[in-house]
């Protein structure tokens, strides 16, 4: 057993729970980390990064296993059928592009200067949205969104297959943007998260099945655990700080951040690589 091997797993699974529902990229921050602390081969990472998203995806269905179960038990109940319809609506558009583009933008975006630059990029966007916002929002709470507001939300969920740019980022933000308020926009892209994050997950584990091996287990379940302690602690926080912030110091953070890396490779302090 390698123990700094295990050590830098569990670093990863902070990583990935503490960002993944942040607005400022999970998977941004994973290509930095693991290029940070040379985390195995690059295809082994990748699928790494795959499989610790199920201990994401597990903390937020705990948070909200009374919404979730309440759903399946009145399944006819017209609520329980607009809720998920809602959710069906917005999944649609980033897996129907995905499906399509996600070879090309792996390609051509998987790099920590690509990511610096759409952290910046989302960091202004958050500051223009912020300011722009105002309180008297259309739509107050999950009950009062309609299948447009759903669609809309779910058209925003596109810009995130740019790594960077952030799933969370973009739904809350667009919501915000599309009349949602601060919670309700939140609670949305929380309760996304589950079936865009579990079909990327199925399709790219199994896409990479042959990449798994047993000898890779206790570095995955460490990974697992951690991610799902630490988007434990990041999902209830979130929710804590929207009752009484906005989004900007997420947002200055993206760019402080962006600038950095784009410094520090410009300088020649850091090589970042590919």
């Amino acid at each position: 057993m390698d123990l700094l091997l295990l050590i830098k797993a569990v670093v990863m699974g902070l990583v990935e729970g503490l960002t993944e529902f942040l607005p400022v990229s999970s998977t941004g921050h994973l290509i930095l980390a693991g290029e940070i602390l040379q985390f195995l081969d690059q295809d082994r990472r990748a699928v790494f990064e795959i499989m610790i998203q199920l201990g994401a995806i597990l903390a937020v269905c705990w948070v909200y296993r009374e919404r979730l179960l309440s759903v399946v038990r009145a399944w006819r109940s017209t609520s329980s059928q607009k809720f998920a319809l809602n959710l069906v609506l917005a999944f649609l558009p980033s897996a129907i592009l995905g499906a399509f583009f996600i070879q090309w933008i792996k390609e051509h975006f998987f790099n920590p200067l690509s990511v610096a630059c759409a952290l910046v990029v989302g960091g202004v966007v958050i500051l223009w949205v912020e300011r722009r916002y105002v309180q008297s929002e259309r739509v107050s709470s999950l009950d009062e969104m309609t299948w447009r507001d759903a669609l809309k939300v779910g058209a925003a969920q596109v810009l995130s297959l740019i790594p960077g740019t952030s799933r969370s980022g973009a739904t809350i933000i667009g919501g915000l943007f599309f009349g949602l308020s601060r919670q309700t926009a939140t609670e949305f892209s929380f309760f996304l998260a589950i079936p865009t994050m579990l079909m990327a997950t199925l399709y790219e584990g199994y896409e990479n099945r042959a990449l798994l091996h047993w000898g890779d287990v206790d570095v995955f379940l460490m990974g697992f655990f951690s991610a799902f302690v630490f988007a434990l602690i990041a999902v209830r926080g979130l929710l804590r700080y929207i009752q009484r912030h906005n989004f900007v110091w997420f947002a200055w953070y993206r760019i402080v951040f962006g600038l950095l890396i784009l410094i520090s490779s410009h300088l020649g302090w850091v090589h970042w690589g590919g």
